[in-house]
């Protein structure tokens, strides 16, 4: 069976770090495993294999590469190789400036940059601004532009404010990359159609009518072509399918079309690599000095934010990444907005295209394992060599191929994700507002309209504040939305003023900020009412009581409090006079109640919003029946997170062993099959009656017995698992097993496991790799959760490890 981790473990063991990254050495003793043996002083001892010269000094650093790292220099290599071409076509630079752009930025950024997996080129987010550039100032011009700007980022990175890039809305981001995604799928559509696009996406926009009235089907067709190879590709199925996509779907399609045009004689406008010999570089800066500095901030700008955030989002995916089991250092971005402006001076003194991270090819370097960032330098390495030996391949792509590609970039740009992530966030106007103007305007006039669409907003709702009243069963109910400020006191005093002065009143509070204008209006209304005869009580989102003591307040009145601890009192809504007198001990009625008065409102736009859309559970969670077990309090999970299966001693009966109850199986199929879940987890607990019963009780072959002997039936193969000498003990953190029924506990859900694998559904999908099993257990005495990590592990031995509380988890919407 498998190896169990905690979720984040300290991966440091067995690895040798360097300035180039992480790179795993194989595992043995070494000096400070063989230092932990020694006393205080004992001589040094020296792992085997360490050589050292006899003066007693190490040697020098060997620059070293990973296996890894070579194979996923190749991979990333052969997605740039097109990409590269393809924005150097849509800019209009010469198509030799993205092949210096690409091997520039694998080798310097890559060298000198903070984010060891990051790969760094020619991007998409870049092109319409450069486009821009050469048609205003030429190409000569644009190139010495890229130097200033790379000038700037190695001015910034020294000020070390690379940080605050970060603090731009994400709907400005997204809007952004979104308006510069429509930009340059209007152009690229022109050339797809075998014409020459406008010089804005306005122009392109209304000159599409009669593009397409002069079709080119060449062009057309070699177009199509293109991106019905690159759409169905990745979706290729089975085991060619897992063939095929060993080579990006970017080169295959650029293959596959250049070797229709070439077979077929098709009279197409193809690459044309001039010689380096003519190949331009930069020259003095000719033009208006504010409209230069305004192309120097706008590279900058761009260039940066981009490549911060593309950062930010390979330090999530390889944290997330199971294999290769190394770690990689999180991102230096002061270090890495450095490594940008090193490249752009070198690129932009070279005669190439702007450079900045690239989430692709990132991506893409993250997914191949790479373990270091001699991965992107190699790449770059590749780029220059292709630039030098393979022109004569290279001049056998036909435009349209390249501009198919770079369009479908650009659609891609327009994320379905991010527009449901800037709706939920209610920021839509903000990213409707910068998709426009960057479309109709550009990019850096687009990012300020943005920046000021977003700023008169945030002022909007700090001083938009919703007060209203209202009777409930004879109770003064004032709800105060949104944040209290001096602005809203004299419209608060005025809804304070129509509540009768011997009423009880409840005033909820749903915002983040009162200042003391506010505190003092209600203060004084307080005092007064009180004064008066009434009562006056402050809730907050909670439900709990503002005016309460911090301990009173803590010590119940908890989402997961059990019912028979709530000694703080009951609001005075929680149930109507009828209600009480009727049902006096009636928990279920005051619970409900509770969850109306304050969990429905903070929970009613989310659930309509699963109400709309369905459910869509990443997990099934199967776990035990047992009322301590509450499965959103111990996962922190919510409303559609888990579709979860309970019974009693979370068992998942064997395939044709159901005996007429398939209710654990019809759950299985559906969650698999039609929910589509990623994961399926098994949970046991301490202390669970259903193993205790197994240990205690008879074993009914025979069908004979209760209801629950004929259920636990489906429990005996653990049973048997846990006193067969052919299964080691399973082990919780290290030690073994407080008694047998821990010990049941603990095998029982490593068997289920067992028991899933055999499932026809189950075992589909885990062949298709889209499917992981998890086994976990949850001590309740304990409050603490193990887990049992690598479920489809073959290793024997079972063990179940601490899960560690670690940092709180900071989700960036930008990534």
């Amino acid at each position: 069976m498998s190896a169990c981790f905690p979720p984040r473990t300290n991966r440091q063991d067995h690895e040798e770090s360097d300035d180039c990254g992480t790179v795993p050495t194989p595992a043995g003793p070494t000096s400070a495993d063989a230092s932990r043996f020694q006393g205080p002083h004992s001589p040094p001892t020296r792992a085997p294999g360490d050589r050292r010269h006899r003066s007693g000094r190490a040697p020098g650093p060997r620059f070293r590469v990973a296996g890894a790292d070579l194979s996923a220099s190749i991979s990333v290599f052969l997605i740039a190789l097109p990409l590269s071409l393809g924005i150097a076509l849509a800019t209009g630079a010469p198509l030799q400036a993205g092949l210096v752009a690409a091997a520039v930025g694998g080798v310097v950024a890559g060298l000198f940059g903070g984010a060891p997996l990051q790969v760094s080129g020619p991007a998409a987010g870049l092109t319409v601004v450069t486009a821009d550039l050469i048609q205003r100032y030429g190409w000569r011009t644009t190139c010495a532009i890229t130097v200033l700007a790379g000038l700037t980022q190695l001015a910034l990175s020294a000020m070390r404010v690379a940080r605050s890039a970060l603090a731009v809305s994400p709907a400005i981001v997204h809007g952004m990359l979104a308006g510069i995604g429509i930009t340059i799928a209007l152009a690229q559509l022109h050339i797809v159609l075998g014409g020459t696009p406008q010089s804005s996406a306005l122009d392109n926009a209304t000159g599409l009518p009669a593009q397409l009235a002069q079709l080119r089907p060449a062009a057309l067709s070699v177009s199509v072509l293109t991106l019905a190879v690159l759409l169905t590709w990745p979706r290729i199925p089975g085991r060619t399918g897992r063939v095929a996509r060993k080579i990006p779907a970017a080169l295959a399609s650029v293959v596959v079309a250049t070797a229709l045009a070439t077979l077929t004689g098709l009279s197409l406008p193809r690459v044309d690599l001039p010689s380096w010999r003519t190949h331009a570089l930069p020259g003095l800066p000719e033009g208006p000095v504010l409209g230069l500095l305004a192309a120097v901030l706008t590279i900058t700008l761009v260039g940066s934010v981009e490549s911060l955030l593309s950062a930010v989002a390979v330090d999530k995916l390889a944290a997330a990444r199971k294999e290769p089991d190394v770690r990689i250092p999180r991102a230096d971005l002061d270090r890495e907005l450095r490594g940008q402006g090193a490249a752009n001076v070198v690129s932009g003194a070279l005669g190439g295209l702007p450079i900045t991270g690239v989430a692709v090819r990132s991506t893409a370097n993250v997914a191949a394992g790479a373990v270091s960032r001699h991965s992107a330098m190699l790449h770059g390495l590749w780029i220059a060599v292709a630039a030098l030996l393979l022109v004569p391949l290279l001049d056998l792509i036909p435009l349209a191929a390249l501009a198919a590609l770079v369009m479908a970039i650009g659609v891609q740009m327009v994320n379905i994700t991010h527009l449901r992530s800037v709706k939920r966030n209610r920021e839509t106007l903000v990213y409707a507002a910068t998709i426009t103007a960057v479309v109709l305007t550009g990019v850096l006039e687009g990012v300020a309209i943005g920046v000021a669409t977003a700023v008169a907003i945030a002022l909007h709702r700090l001083t938009r504040t919703r007060i209203t009243v209202e009777e409930r069963e004879g109770i003064q109910w004032v709800r105060v939305r949104g944040q209290l400020t001096f602005l809203a006191v004299p419209r608060l005093s005025r809804i304070l003023g129509q509540v009768p002065h011997d009423a009880d009143a409840v005033v909820e509070l749903n915002g983040s900020f009162m200042d003391h204008a506010a505190y003092e209006a209600l203060h004084d209304w307080q005092t007064a009412h009180e004064a008066q005869g009434g009562k006056v009580a402050f809730t907050g989102h909670s439900g709990g009581r503002i005016a309460e003591p911090a301990s009173e307040s803590h010590a119940c009145c908890r989402p997961w409090t059990p019912w028979r601890n709530h000694h703080c009192g009951e609001h005075p809504s929680a149930a109507s006079p009828e209600q009480q007198q009727a049902h006096p001990k009636h928990q279920l009625a005051s619970g409900l109640s509770s969850f109306q008065r304050n969990t429905a409102p903070l929970v009613r736009d989310e659930l309509a919003r699963l109400a709309r859309e369905g459910q869509r559970p990443s997990q099934l969670f199967l776990t035990c029946a047992d009322s301590r077990l509450v499965t959103s309090m111990i996962t922190a999970s919510g409303p559609g997170d888990l579709f979860t299966v309970r019974n009693v001693g979370n068992l998942v009966p064997r395939p044709g062993e159901e005996s007429g109850d398939d209710s654990v199986a019809a759950a299985i199929e559906y969650a698999v099959d039609v929910l589509r879940v990623d994961s399926i987890t098994v949970c046991g607990h301490s202390g669970c009656g259903a193993m205790q019963a197994l240990l205690n009780g008879p074993q009914d072959e025979d069908g004979a017995g209760t209801p629950l002997r004929r259920w636990l039936r489906h429990g005996h193969p653990s049973l048997e698992r846990m006193r067969s000498r052919h299964h080691s003990w399973a082990r919780i953190s290290g030690r073994l097993p407080a008694d047998a029924v821990e010990q049941l506990c603990l095998t029982n859900v490593v068997q289920q496991l067992e028991h899933l694998r055999a499932n026809e559904a189950v075992a589909r999908r885990l062949d298709e790799g889209t499917l992981q099993l998890h086994g976990m257990y949850f001590h309740v005495g304990e409050a603490q959760a193990y887990l049992l990590a690598g479920g489809e592990s073959d290793r024997r031995d079972e063990v179940f490890d601490r899960v560690t509380p670690g940092p709180p988890a900071l989700e960036d919407v930008r990534a």
